[in-house]
């Protein structure tokens, strides 16, 4: 069954880009904007299961691979890593902190 999926990437300085782009190309994946990509794949049983090991087959990873799949699961919109974890976004403490808390003694 093919179905629709976003892949979100980052794979570090020194990351199998080369090959990330081969097997890209090769889904015939479309740019969406820095480091995420949109095509089908065509998933024999489990999708994340069949792209984590597509992807293994094809690039080196590393611990700096950070993959993260966008998919729909029935009616609902799901995201995963496939490989790495998340991270402190960059945009942490530009929001203005929050008013009306009220202090306690914390001792």
């Amino acid at each position: 069954m093919r179905k629709a999926v976003f892949l979100s990437f980052d794979l570090g300085v020194r990351g199998d880009y080369e090959g990330l782009y081969r097997w890209l190309d090769a889904q015939g994946a479309r740019e969406c904007g820095d480091s995420v990509a949109f095509f089908n794949f065509e998933s024999k049983q489990d999708l994340l299961s069949d792209v984590r090991k597509s992807l293994q087959k094809s690039i080196e990873i590393t611990p700096k691979t950070r993959i993260y799949l966008i998919y729909r699961d029935g009616s609902k919109i799901k995201g995963q890593f496939l490989f790495g974890q998340r991270k402190a976004p960059a945009w942490t403490g530009y929001a203005p902190p929050k008013t009306g808390e009220k202090d306690e003694d914390v001792a």
